[in-house]
């Protein structure tokens, strides 16, 4: 059961455990639904709890257009549950997809509150899954990275407090804890270093307002992960996947022993969609995949078709220099630019998580490390076929959509 139970209906079940379900941030909307009279436990009726899973649920989402919002809405559909999604342009293909599943496209944008109230109103779960992930960004793209970032998340909630949601999860990262160093943290652990990247400033700045609208009683659940994997993957890691099936890799690289804990995005949609069915409002749930370093991750790569064979590993500094003239030119022809200074910083780093508690709580599971890789390089190899007669640079990209 994913909640608690303390106090035992007598006459009137439904009236009786009301508070205790209202009290453990239960939808106040669900209550009455999910609450049957059922057996006796000690002469007493006791209520049958069935889970939000089995309720019909409508779910508010945005970010739903991006690389885990389609694999959210997915896992969301697949629970029965309704889903308004926002997204600013619903004639693109991204949005396209979202609707032959089965959404509502909704016009909006997380950086203009009064675009999403009308939209949010009604809902029984409100999940910001929203956010701007780049490195090597100009002063325009630091710019908009912190309306999307952090204003969104101001917009959103506060929205969301406004209109009595009875419960919120947003979508932050494990990023906005900071640099684990060598041992591996958990939900307890506070940040101890500077941010390194406008991405990392401006979700640590975001995920404070989240723990900010919790202390004001907003009934939020907040979730955690780390780099989010998988075919079609729209960030740094992405482009090096691409690169890699391409036989593209150049023959360096750095920080070969760094700890990341991959996800891969469907395992982490899951994980979200858990935690708005079972997790607990005022808690946060890292979810990530367990530890591992790049020279692990590359030989599971070496198994697949590619090119890459580092010859020479570099100390961080020096490929900080070297990436440094590159930002411009590839942001000029149309790429992020993922080899930049930010981009040697995060991998230079230590990001090692504890999902422990995710997996106790929420019942949460994820694939292995040879599902996990094998599984995003096949798919990438079987998205070459789409790519014939594309250029350098738009065979670097993700494709606008891969149903």
């Amino acid at each position: 059961m994913p909640w608690t139970l303390t106090n035992a209906g007598q006459r009137n079940p439904k009236m009786t455990w009301y508070p205790v379900l209202h009290g453990q941030g239960i939808p106040k909307a669900l209550i009455y639904r999910i609450l049957k009279p059922g057996r006796q436990v000690q002469g007493r009726d006791l209520p049958i709890i069935h889970t939000l899973k089995d309720t019909a649920m409508h779910i508010f989402l945005t970010g739903a257009t991006g690389f885990i919002g389609q694999a959210l809405t997915k896992a969301m559909l697949q629970r029965g549950w309704s889903i308004t999604a926002l997204v600013r342009k619903p004639g693109s293909p991204q949005a396209q997809v979202l609707s032959a599943m089965g959404a509502r496209l909704v016009s909006g944008d997380v950086t203009e509150r009064e675009s999403v109230r009308a939209a949010m109103m009604g809902a029984d779960i409100v999940v910001h899954n929203a956010g701007q992930l780049e490195y090597g960004v100009d002063s325009a793209g630091e710019k908009r990275m912190r309306a999307v970032n952090v204003d969104g998340v101001e917009n959103v909630l506060g929205l969301a407090r406004e209109l009595g949601i009875s419960r919120t999860i947003y979508v932050s990262t494990i990023q906005a804890f900071g640099r684990t160093g060598s041992l591996q943290r958990d939900e307890t652990f506070t940040r101890n270093t500077a941010c390194q990247t406008v991405y990392e400033q401006t979700k640590t700045d975001a995920h404070e307002i989240a723990l900010q609208y919790q202390q004001r009683g907003l009934p939020l659940i907040i979730v955690c992960p780390h780099q989010v994997v998988g075919p079609n993957d729209h960030s740094v890691m992405g482009f090096f996947q691409r690169l890699y099936v391409n036989g593209l890799m150049p023959p360096l690289a750095w920080s070969p022993k760094s700890t990341v804990c991959c996800v891969e995005v469907n395992d982490l949609a899951e994980g979200i969609s858990l935690a708005a069915e079972k997790g607990r409002t005022g808690e946060t749930y890292i979810l990530c995949g367990d530890p591992q370093n790049f020279l692990e991750i590359f030989k599971y790569w070496q198994q697949k078709p590619g090119r890459f064979i580092p010859r020479l590993y570099l100390p961080a500094r020096i490929a900080e220099v070297m990436f440094a003239p590159m930002e411009p030119i590839m942001r000029m022809f149309g790429l992020p630019a993922f080899f930049s200074r930010e981009t040697v910083r995060v991998v230079a780093a230590n990001w090692n998580f504890s999902n422990k508690k995710a997996k106790e709580e929420l019942g949460w599971t994820h694939r292995s490390f040879e599902a996990l890789w094998f599984g995003t390089l096949d798919g990438e190899i079987s998205l070459l076929a789409r790519r014939k007669g594309q250029g350098l640079i738009e065979r670097l990209k993700p494709l606008d959509r891969v149903d």
